[in-house]
Parts: C-alpha cells; sequence; structure tokens
C-alpha cells in the first residue's frame, strides 16, 4: 500500500461524514501507517510535520490539492513553498538547467517555479511550425516561410488577476506579438500578420511597431506616450490580465505601461505569442498574482 493509498482511505471516510455536502473543514481522524510491511492506526493530529511532508512528497499534483482542502494543519504544511514536497515536485518535473538557470529565478520559492510549469507554454497547443524546448518554458519557431505561428499556455482564466514575463531570446522580426486569445484562436496563418489580435478571439501588442491589435484592427499606439522606446531582444515584458475588471495592461522594467484592452469577454483567456522570425526564441514565466503598485 502506497501514500495514495492512505489517502483514499482518508478521503473514503470523509465523504461518508458528508464533506461534500459541508463546506466546513473536517479534521481527518485516523491515517494508517505501513512501516516494514507492518501496519497501524494512528491518530491524524499526532502526525509531525515531517511525516506528513514525506507522505506528501509521494503523490501528484492533483493529490496535494485535494490534501491542501482535507484540513487546516494539511493546508499550512503544504502552503510552505520550500518544504521537501514541492522539492520532490521540482526535481521530478523540471529539467536540471531550469531548476538551477535562470529561467526561473525571480520566483522565490519551489512551488511557485512548480506553477510556472504548469502555466507554461503548451506542446500539444501550438502552430506545427514551433516546438517547445526541453526547458518546458522556451518555445523556438522554424525557419518556414511566408508563415505566422503562435503558442498558447497550457491554462486560461476565466477569474481572478494574474501576471507572466515574456522575452524574446531572438530577432523578432517583422511582427512579434504577445497578448491573450481564446481556446479556439487561429495558431496558424499563412503570410506574416500580427496573428494575436488579427480576430475577434484574441489581443495582441506588436512590439516590433508598438500597435495594439484586435479582431483585425489597429487600435492605436502603445505605451501611449511621444517617442516610445521600441523593444529590444531580452527585456522582460511583464503581462497583466485582470479577469476581475476584465483588462489587460503591460509592463517594462516594473514601469506601468498602462491598460492595453478593457472590456474582456467572461471567458477563459489564455497566455499566448505569435512570431514570424525563423530560429527564434521566445520565454515565458507565470509568476502569479500581481502586485499592486
Amino acid at each position: 500500500m502506497n501514500a495514495r493509498r492512505v489517502f483514499n482511505l482518508i478521503f473514503t471516510q470523509q465523504q461518508n461524514q458528508q464533506l461534500g455536502k459541508d463546506s466546513r473543514r473536517h479534521e481527518p481522524t485516523c491515517v494508517v501507517i505501513i512501516q516494514r510491511g507492518r501496519f497501524s492506526i494512528m491518530a491524524a493530529s499526532r502526525l509531525t510535520e515531517e511525516i506528513l511532508e514525506q507522505i506528501f512528497s509521494n503523490l501528484d499534483l492533483r493529490d496535494l490539492l485535494r490534501c491542501s482542502l482535507v484540513c487546516k494543519n494539511w493546508h499550512n504544511v503544504l502552503n510552505d513553498g520550500n518544504s521537501l514536497v514541492w522539492k520532490v515536485q521540482c526535481i521530478q518535473k523540471l529539467a536540471r538547467d531550469v531548476l538551477n538557470g535562470d529561467v526561473l529565478n525571480n520566483l522565490p520559492t519551489y512551488k511557485a517555479k512548480i506553477r510556472a510549469f504548469i502555466h507554461a507554454f503548451n506542446p500539444a497547443d501550438c502552430s506545427q511550425n514551433i516546438f517547445i524546448k526541453p526547458n518546458g518554458f522556451t518555445l523556438h519557431r522554424n525557419p518556414v516561410a511566408q508563415s505566422t505561428d503562435a503558442a498558447r499556455a497550457k491554462r486560461g482564466f476565466n477569474g481572478g488577476r494574474h501576471s507572466w514575463e515574456i522575452w524574446w531570446e531572438g530577432p523578432l522580426g517583422t511582427v512579434a506579438v504577445i497578448g491573450i486569445a481564446t481556446a479556439d484562436a487561429p495558431l496558424q496563418c499563412p503570410g506574416y500578420v500580427a496573428l494575436l489580435g488579427n480576430n475577434e478571439k484574441s489581443w495582441g501588442w506588436n512590439l516590433v511597431d508598438n500597435y495594439l491589435m484586435h479582431n483585425g484592427n489597429q487600435k492605436g499606439n502603445f505605451p501611449q506616450c511621444n517617442n516610445a522606446p521600441k523593444y529590444e531582444v531580452g527585456d522582460k515584458i511583464r503581462v497583466i490580465l485582470d479577469m476581475e475588471d476584465n483588462y489587460l495592461a503591460f509592463e517594462r522594467g516594473y514601469e506601468c505601461l498602462g491598460v492595453a484592452f478593457r472590456g474582456l469577454p467572461k471567458e477563459k483567456l489564455y497566455p499566448a505569442v505569435s512570431a514570424v522570425y525563423g530560429n527564434t526564441e521566445v520565454t515565458m514565466v507565470y509568476l502569479g498574482e500581481p502586485l499592486d503598485g
């Protein structure tokens, strides 16, 4: 019997207590402990943080989410972003060069790094001319002529406030767009165009000419200032999506550039980019809820 089986017993017990019909958390009364092939029953309240971490380290992300909802004690253990639980998840899911490199160096905890991985580019939801590199966070556009290609993140948002960083690690070409898209927005089209913003299903900022695009129309210059500086390769752009007030904003170097789009629809919207230059690369890292001020 493994750790997952142990927690299945706990959840079965809680279902009998009609957990699903009561919004209050119930303290689990007992767990099964297996040590050297022998079974014993222990009160859940007697489990130390160290024991819980050892058990939680054997669970997958879905089970960890369920465990965090069981009781306050378990929630507190899993809320420690640098605990053994999240370190093990990082070792299992992240490439070593990413875990020890610069891509995630702005994320302070193992839990934040795993969260970023969950929200990274989706290898199964991008143009056929794009592939996601082994680090899991960087896309590479193949050198295909007369094609514009895009990629979406693994997860979209229809509520809450979210932020992520995007930066180009190669030439922009004639069109390089960052923004958001619905799940059914197209991810490839012929020619070199601002694919994000070329239809009613996406909203984008073309970093090459500083134009906003939506529904095939230019929505004005951005940022709205005289002689706005051009994007330079390596600059990190922070994207802020507020699904409570339904707007999309951008920052550069912790300088707020302003709100780009308002009145976004009440449907799931995904971080996305579109590119045209052959062999260029773009990295995206999800940061979580933006910090006000």
